[in-house]
């Protein structure tokens, strides 16, 4: 590959992953803050190894790999040096809301980040690709080298979660009746 193709292979996949980076970093619980830096340092990392790249996956995939150790890495950093705590905050929205949809949908957005936040990471890798991306579960399974049968697991388990997380903040009661 040239200098000028992996140029162009890279200044597309930029264009065309950067959304998916910015959503998965902040949904593998990498603080607003530093969102910037760890968007940059995934591209690096990106462009650095993109000659490398085997094409046995899609680039999403391979991308999702670096996303995640990324993620990995600054979270690790936040829990050696006490910080103060930052509020997560919404999407930048369209214009046009009204007040109040902006404030559910800042208040969704900061209950949605809450529930990531107390998930480990197999789980949290799951629902930021199966629920929030809405990836289908087959490439979910191959993005997270896992069995397909262990991604259905795991996705059940988190929905699980999540609707128990949902009544607890609606004041319902714990109760989550599985359909078969």
């Amino acid at each position: 590959m040239s200098a000028d193709s992996s140029a162009q292979s890279f200044d597309a996949i930029y264009v065309q992953e950067f959304p998916f980076v910015w959503r998965s970093l902040r949904g593998l619980g990498v603080r607003d803050g530093d969102l910037d830096d760890a968007a940059q340092e995934v591209f690096v990392i990106v462009h650095r190894r993109l000659s490398t790249f085997r094409r046995d996956s899609t680039i999403r995939t391979w991308v999702f790999g670096i996303v995640r150790n990324v993620a990995f890495k600054h979270r690790r950093q936040l829990a050696r040096k006490p910080t103060t705590s930052e509020a997560p905050k919404g999407e930048p929205l369209q214009p046009g809301p009204s007040p109040l949809e902006r404030a559910q949908d800042n208040e969704a957005a900061a209950f949605v980040q809450r529930f990531l936040a107390q998930l480990n990471d197999k789980k949290r890798e799951i629902f930021v690709l199966a629920v929030l991306e809405e990836m289908n579960i087959t490439e979910v399974a191959a993005t997270l080298s896992i069995p397909l049968n262990t991604a259905y697991t795991r996705l059940r388990s988190v929905r699980a979660d999540f609707q128990k997380a949902l009544a607890r903040r609606r004041g319902a009661p714990d109760a989550v009746h599985d359909r078969p």
